[in-house]
């Protein structure tokens, strides 16, 4: 089922190979516009793994002149664990691993580093309305002028009690489209009264905040 809420459209009982299917023509498309390199940025965690691989299996089934030109993506963790890349809790080092042996290039995040363009910005959300590693203790800013940040959650989240880097409010929204994936009853209503205008959590303030299209997967 789809719903459309002005900018933001939720597709509900969405699969991982359905998802999967949708970032493939998305990214086709952004491929086939642009010349050069074609930046996205995705979040870590359990979710978006299974998608990638998912995704990587759809574009193995296509015919070759269909297939991704993975040369020419950059992609960049919206977020990562301060812990080295070999670390289980990595998001850069479980990225890498995913898109480096088809040829893309992966950018862990760094304060220094210019944060570009991103052709899709695609994110989860925790059950305290956090997006990225911009928990709710940060009060993070839609007009923040940093990219990157390092920052500490508060309370650190037991499963992953690490100091945190992460894009801000201001580079995530730096996007052509911003697409969200959302699993379990909880997160869902966390995200509606966000996309109501009825809370301010991080998730309502870069939603009120976005003007391109945002599709989220449920």
């Amino acid at each position: 089922m789809t719903t459309q809420h002005d900018n933001i459209e939720i597709r509900s009982g969405a699969s991982d190979a359905e998802i999967a299917s949708w970032l493939h023509a998305f990214l086709s498309a952004a491929l086939e516009r642009n010349d050069g390199m074609v930046a996205i940025t995705m979040p870590g965690g359990s979710t978006p793994f299974p998608i990638v691989e998912a995704l990587i299996a759809h574009d193995r089934s296509q015919r070759e002149s269909d297939r991704l030109p993975f040369d020419r993506l950059t992609v960049w963790p919206g977020d990562d664990r301060v812990v080295p890349e070999d670390h289980d809790a990595s998001n850069t080092g479980k990225i890498r691993a995913l898109f480096e042996p088809l040829g893309a290039a992966v950018v862990a995040l760094n304060p220094m580093e210019k944060v570009p363009h991103f052709a899709l910005t695609w994110l989860g959300m925790g059950a305290d309305g956090h997006i990225a590693s911009l928990f709710p203790n940060t009060d993070p800013k839609a007009d923040d002028p940093q990219k990157v940040r390092t920052l500490t959650p508060d309370p650190l989240p037991p499963e992953a009690p690490f100091d945190r880097i992460t894009l801000t409010i201001p580079a995530l929204l730096d996007s052509d489209h911003v697409m969200f994936v959302i699993r379990g009853e909880d997160k869902r209503a966390v995200f509606g009264e966000a996309v109501a205008g009825k809370s301010d959590l991080p998730i309502a303030r870069l939603l009120s905040a976005a003007k391109q299209p945002v599709t989220c997967f449920s």
